[in-house]
């Protein structure tokens, strides 16, 4: 961050997310994508907004952030070049659902947001981000959260999660959930399905890259069984 671009935040196009709901991360990205660098934006919150900031670091934005009132936050985004993902795409599946708690409770929505960061982008962490999508998806398999584990399993694909992982992974679920539950409940899941969509792409020969773009895009934010954005009626 400069000062140079600091002095002129006031002029930022100012986006108030507090009646955004739901749609809040993708409306923010959606305006992000076309800000020319040298430009930037003015978030307003209800809580500090911690899970835009590596997410709008990775179109090249640099941020400041002040808080206002306990229920009110500017976070100020400033392009200073425009990146485009290079080889990977950029992290699938951001954690877009934090804002839905924003709008029930102010407060909760900061502390969710807070811990959020805590988990997820910890300095210095000692389990590495791949192994922390696959605890994270074991976890959800076991508590029944199925939308979340097909989540973690494209995230966990996007930090390089092979093929043989997943394998012995799934068997473990054979193992610990029972065939049964296996058999009528992870089979026939989205989560399985994306699981298999790897394998199959891979064995003809799909990048990683190829793999994974078309992973995010049918078990996506597009995809109703797995999006925790604001569904329209």
């Amino acid at each position: 961050m400069t000062n140079e671009w600091a002095d002129n935040k006031e002029s930022f196009e100012v986006i108030d997310g507090r009646g955004l709901k739901g749609n809040f991360l993708s409306t923010i990205l959606t305006k992000a994508k076309v800000v020319a660098a040298g430009s930037g934006i003015c978030v307003v919150q209800g809580f500090e907004p911690f899970p835009l900031y590596s997410t709008m670091a990775d179109l090249g934005f640099e941020h400041l952030t002040e808080k206002i009132s306990n229920t009110e936050y500017r976070a100020y985004f400033y392009r200073a070049e425009e990146k485009t993902a290079v080889g990977v795409m950029n992290v699938p599946l951001h954690p877009a659902a934090l804002a839905n708690i924003g709008n029930t409770d102010k407060e909760l929505g900061k502390i969710v947001s807070q811990f959020w960061q805590l988990i997820w982008k910890k300095e210095d962490a000692a389990i590495d981000q791949k192994t922390k999508y696959l605890l994270s998806l074991a976890n959800a398999v076991g508590a029944g959260r199925v939308r979340q584990a097909t989540r973690e399993l494209v995230k966990a694909y996007y930090a390089g999660v092979t093929v043989a992982e997943l394998d012995e992974l799934f068997s473990l679920f054979v193992w610990n959930q029972g065939v049964g539950n296996f058999a009528s409940e992870i089979g026939p899941s989205p989560l399985f399905a994306a699981y298999q969509l790897i394998k199959t792409l891979e064995n003809e020969g799909k990048s990683r890259d190829e793999v994974l773009t078309e992973l995010a895009g049918k078990y996506g934010e597009k995809n109703p069984d797995v999006s925790v954005l604001e569904q329209k009626q």
